[in-house]
């Protein structure tokens, strides 16, 4: 129980201390364990370009073999056959060189590797979004634990305050036993609520270390000045067109439908012939029994055409294979693209109905705290009780954690617009930490 409520007060304490959500987001990119597997990804992505361009480049090799020999030698001597059994270490060194001149299925290996580099290129740009979405939420949902665990802190304390109140009445025989049980029933149930709430704050500064790789025991919070961003010109249109440029998810699917297509080529290429130079240099020695005691050299330049004739039907069915793979990723593309519009359009029509949310709510908490005002020199003048201004206050809290929680919304609204329209970058959140102060 003190641990929750210290962090609460932790939280509530806006101390030097406090990470900001820039600090948050650069140790993610340190610490955070999806983030490095993202980057290992990317890693052995991107070297499916050089896997491909060897397949276009000389390949060399280099042979030795060394034996140890006994043989059966028959001649014949004089008219007889004499058997002779003769031992003898042989040996073979050999250097081969080999350049593809024409070969479709090289040349398919090059495109596909290409292909598979940059859809691993954009892959990575995707995690890397998905890492600034999970930083804000979770950075703005500890922030809303807070507002929770206050909310439910003034709602105990009116409930306290009303028992009381309900004690000194029955006291004088202006109250009932039935009144003095029911508020003990709700403010046992405010207890709990702030338990509850508590406990959510705690699980949610837990989850946020997790992501950053630290402990988080402070935050930054929500600054008085919170500037509405313009929209750019143009509409939901504005941003569809860019969605559908620059959304990473979808490029990296496009460049899965081309790796897909060189997968065809590469497989109906069985059925073409491969021409390659090929140059080799080698020296035996004894390396046959014909050549027992002799020692050879030899060298060789020329081309080798290679015509495949037939593979028992691999080939067609292989190429059958790849070409149902392309269809898949392209219709993989075209469900991704719907629900990447439909992801647009809903975070859109979040951001613009944010807007007028945060001015409601933002009339609400001037009104709520006018009322803490005239409740406060109501009681000054004996005109209303403490339980009053508990009821004032407890109902500005309301205001101010909707108002927060519409705010929080906006701010994930317009970074999931740009997410979806692939324009989300490490500015968003370096313009999203100037709405927050310690």
């Amino acid at each position: 129980m003190a641990g929750l409520l210290a962090a609460a007060l932790l939280l509530q304490s806006g101390a030097a201390a406090a990470m900001s959500l820039t600090q948050a987001f650069d140790a993610a990119l340190r610490n955070d364990s999806q983030y490095k597997m993202a980057e290992a990804e990317r890693a052995a992505g991107i070297e499916n370009k050089a896997l491909g361009r060897s397949a276009l480049l000389p390949q060399m090799q280099a042979n030795y073999s060394r034996n140890k020999n006994r043989a059966d030698l028959t001649q014949e001597q004089f008219g007889k056959p004499v058997t002779s059994h003769p031992e003898y270490l042989s040996g073979v060194s050999s250097v081969q060189l080999r350049q593809p001149i024409f070969s479709l299925e090289a040349w398919a290996r090059y495109k596909q590797g290409a292909a598979q580099a940059l859809s691993s290129e954009a892959v990575f740009d995707v995690r890397r979004q998905e890492l600034v979405l999970r930083v804000v939420g979770a950075y703005t949902d500890a922030l809303f634990a807070n507002e929770q665990v206050r909310l439910a802190k003034a709602q105990r304390d009116t409930l306290v305050e009303q028992a009381k109140v309900n004690d000194r009445m029955f006291v004088k025989g202006e109250g009932t036993r039935t009144d003095q049980l029911e508020t003990q029933a709700r403010l046992d149930v405010a207890e709990a609520a702030l338990l509850e709430a508590q406990d959510n704050l705690t699980t949610a500064l837990a989850t946020l270390s997790e992501i950053v790789g630290e402990e988080v025991t402070q935050l930054d919070t929500l600054g008085s000045n919170f500037p509405i961003m313009p929209m750019p010109a143009g509409g939901f249109e504005a941003w569809k067109q860019t969605a559908l440029t620059r959304n990473p998810d979808l490029i990296a699917r496009q460049y899965a439908i081309e790796a897909a297509r060189q997968e065809v080529n590469k497989q109906r290429s069985g059925h073409t012939p491969r021409v390659d130079f090929v140059a080799s240099y080698s020296k035996a020695d004894s390396e046959t029994i014909n050549t027992y005691t002799q020692e050879s050299t030899s060298r060789s330049v020329g081309v080798q055409v290679t015509i495949p004739l037939y593979s028992g039907g691999a080939v067609s069915a292989a190429t059958r294979q790849a070409s149902a793979n392309q269809l898949r990723a392209k219709a993989d593309l075209e469900a991704q693209t719907d629900r990447v519009l439909v992801e647009l359009r809903k975070q859109y029509s979040a951001a613009i109905s944010s807007v007028s949310r945060i001015q409601a709510l933002e009339k609400a908490v001037e009104s709520g705290r006018l009322l803490m005002k005239a409740t406060t020199e109501s009681i000054k003048g004996g005109v209303r009780i403490n339980l009053d201004l508990l009821s004032a206050q407890q109902q500005l809290f309301t205001s101010e954690r909707d108002l927060a929680q519409a705010r929080y919304n906006y701010l994930l609204a317009l970074l999931r617009l740009k997410a979806a329209a692939g324009t989300l970058s490490q500015e968003d959140v370096t313009t999203t930490a100037r709405y927050f102060r310690d």
